[in-house]
C-alpha cells in the first residue's frame, strides 16, 4: 500500500465513521423505524413522529440520502417539502431484529466502544482496562442483538445439525449449561431447537441476566430455561449437564482456564463441552483479510481492555487462535481439542476432549 493508497483508506474509513454515526442516530431515535412504518417523509413529518426538532431532522435526512441509505423524491423540492423513503432492502438492514443482514446493532456497540476512547486511552498507560459495565447498554445490546438472528436462525437448523451425536443428545432431551450466556438468545435457540432440552445459563453481569429471563419469557421457555447472575464455578451441580457451551466468551475472561476447568466439572462423563469463538486465522498472517481486521479492532476496544480490568489477567482477547485454546483446555485437564465441522465465516466451533478415566 503506498502513501496514495492509505491516505485514501483512511479518508474512506471517515466517511465510514460518519455513516455509522448517523446510523446510530438513526437507530437510537427511532427513526429508521419512523420511516420503515410510515413510508415517505418531510422533515416536519419525521421530526412530529420521532418527538426531535426539525432543522436536526431535515439535516439528518439530506445526509441519508446523500450517503445512499435514503431515497429522496425531487431533490430539487426546497428542503421542507422534499419526501424521503427509507428503501425495504435498507429497511431490512436497519430495522429487521430477525434477518442476519441487521447490522443496525453492530453500530451501536462500536459507538458505545468509541465512547470509552479516554478511558481506553488510559487503560492502554497503565495496563488497566475497561470492564464490560463501563460500556454501557448500548454495548450490551448491541452484541446480543447481533448475534440474536444467527442464534435463533442458524444454530438448531444449521451449527448442530452439522455434529449428528450433538444433536441427537439435544434431541433425546439434554440438559445443558450455557456459560457466559449474555442476554440469553443462545440457550433460547437451544430450547426453541430441542424441544427436549432444558437448559441453565450462567453469565456475571446482572443486567444481562436482566434481560435474559424477560427474553426467554417472551419467547416462550422459560419453563426450561433458568439463568442465574453470578460464576458457574460457586454452582454444586458437578457432573449434570450432558452439554455445557460456552458462546463467543472465551477470549473476553480473565481467567478462561479456571472458566474451562469448571465447564469440565459440570459436565457429565460422558458429555459434551462445545466452545463457539472467533473465526480468526490459525496463525498471525501479517497482512490481513476483513474478518482479521474486524477481530483486531473488536480486540483493541472492547474484548482486550474488558479481559485487562480484571487483575490477573490471561489478556487474551478477541483473536484467539486455536492453538491458544488449545493451550487453554489442556491446562484446565482436557484431553484435547476438536474442530467441528460447522461452516461459519465469522466463528469456529469446538469440541474439547474429557481425559479416559484412570483404567478405562
Amino acid at each position: 500500500m503506498d502513501t496514495t493508497e492509505l491516505s485514501q483508506r483512511l479518508f474512506d474509513a471517515a466517511l465510514g465513521g460518519i455513516d455509522m454515526w448517523s446510523v446510530y442516530v438513526g437507530e437510537n431515535l427511532g427513526l429508521y423505524a419512523a420511516l420503515a412504518q410510515r413510508g415517505s417523509l418531510t422533515g416536519a413529518e419525521l421530526a412530529a413522529s420521532a418527538q426531535i426538532h426539525p432543522r436536526y431532522a431535515i439535516e439528518w435526512l439530506e445526509q441519508q440520502a446523500v450517503t445512499g441509505i435514503l431515497e429522496v423524491n425531487d431533490a430539487d423540492l426546497p428542503g421542507d417539502q422534499r419526501r424521503y423513503a427509507l428503501p425495504e432492502a435498507h429497511a431490512e438492514v436497519l430495522t429487521d431484529p430477525d434477518s442476519l443482514n441487521y447490522v443496525a446493532p453492530f453500530m451501536r456497540l462500536m459507538t458505545a466502544a468509541g465512547m470509552q476512547l479516554s478511558a481506553l486511552l488510559e487503560a492502554y498507560r497503565t495496563g488497566g482496562g475497561v470492564g464490560w459495565p463501563q460500556y454501557g447498554p448500548d454495548m450490551r445490546t448491541g452484541q446480543a442483538e447481533m448475534n440474536r438472528p444467527w442464534f435463533l436462525g442458524a444454530l438448531g437448523t444449521d451449527w448442530f445439525p452439522a455434529v449428528p451425536d450433538l444433536d441427537q443428545r439435544l434431541r433425546d432431551g439434554a440438559r445443558v449449561a450455557d456459560i457466559g450466556c449474555g442476554e440469553g438468545w443462545s440457550s433460547i435457540a437451544m430450547a426453541l431447537a430441542y424441544p427436549a432440552a432444558a437448559v441453565d445459563g450462567y453469565d456475571l453481569d446482572e443486567p444481562s441476566v436482566q434481560a435474559a429471563r424477560a427474553h426467554a419469557e417472551q419467547a416462550g421457555v422459560s419453563g426450561r430455561v433458568r439463568y442465574f447472575a453470578g460464576d458457574a464455578a460457586a454452582t454444586d451441580r458437578d457432573g449434570a449437564y450432558d452439554v455445557v457451551t460456552a458462546f463467543e466468551c472465551i477470549h473476553d475472561l480473565a481467567n478462561p482456564v479456571d472458566v474451562l476447568a469448571t465447564m469440565r466439572r459440570l459436565v457429565k462423563p460422558d458429555g459434551q463441552v462445545i466452545v463457539m469463538d472467533e473465526r480468526v486465522a490459525e496463525r498471525f498472517p501479517g497482512r490481513g483479510d476483513d474478518i482479521e481486521r474486524l477481530m483486531y479492532g473488536f480486540s483493541l476496544f472492547v474484548c482486550l481492555p474488558d479481559g485487562l480490568s480484571h487483575s490477573p489477567s490471561a489478556g487474551t482477547g478477541t483473536v484467539m487462535r486455536p492453538d491458544t485454546l488449545r493451550r487453554y483446555a489442556e491446562q484446565a485437564g482436557f484431553s484435547g481439542l476438536e474442530v467441528l465441522p460447522i461452516e461459519n465465516d465469522l466463528w469456529r466451533f469446538y469440541r474439547l476432549s474429557q481425559a479416559a478415566p484412570a483404567g478405562g
